[in-house]
């Protein structure tokens, strides 16, 4: 059964919520989100990235040969995240530095190269936009969401503004890297447990 183009949309932000759903792209995740602007930071640029790409994919879908079809979504995908990368680079440059080789590693994100397999060099382009724009909201908020509890928890602090005073003890580990593990399941927990009811 074909979904509406708003249900395209809204798929992405809970029923196919990258991270959390579909379990993709848990590499910049897991990596990124030891604060809210670096996790928000990420998922707009993935955002720009998965929407363009989307966008390219199924406008050349009818054009691309089928046996090289993925490598030239990974040089439509590589273009977008060069244009991402300098656009970093040059206004948000301490934002740059702190995403750090994992700006580039958007290229091989599974939910960017997999939207444009899967969805995009199968569909038109006001339902390729939407599915882009609905998956990359979804994975921007839960970076962010992800961020803002290891950022909250670790440091005591939102968007680098202290919250607790100075008596808070920070629980340090959650900003660690197994930290990032722990707050990820547990975020998983819950969405299973909303979502079950």
């Amino acid at each position: 059964m074909a979904k509406s183009i708003s249900q395209e949309f809204v798929k992405g932000l809970w029923a196919e919520v990258p991270p959390f759903r579909l379990v993709l792209g848990l590499c910049p995740v897991l990596a990124v989100t030891k604060t809210v602007e670096n996790g928000l930071g990420m998922g707009v640029a993935t955002l720009f990235v998965l929407v363009c790409s989307n966008l390219l994919v199924s406008a050349m879908r009818n054009v691309i040969p089928s046996k090289v079809r993925i490598a030239c979504f990974i040089i439509i995908i590589a273009t977008f995240v060069t244009i991402v990368e300098i656009l970093m680079q040059a206004l948000y440059y301490p934002l740059y530095l702190a995403l750090g080789i994992f700006t580039p590693l958007i290229v091989v994100n599974c939910i960017i190269l997999g939207r444009a397999e899967a969805f995009a060099a199968k569909n038109g382009l006001i339902a390729s936009f939407a599915d882009g724009l609905g998956m990359g909201i979804g994975f921007t908020l839960s970076l962010g969401v992800l961020g803002a509890v290891r950022e909250v928890l670790g440091s005591g602090t939102f968007w680098g503004t202290s919250i607790f005073g100075p008596s808070f003890q920070p629980f340090t580990f959650m900003i660690e890297a197994p930290g990032a593990f722990v707050a990820l399941g547990l975020m998983l927990c819950v969405m299973n447990l909303v979502g079950q009811k």
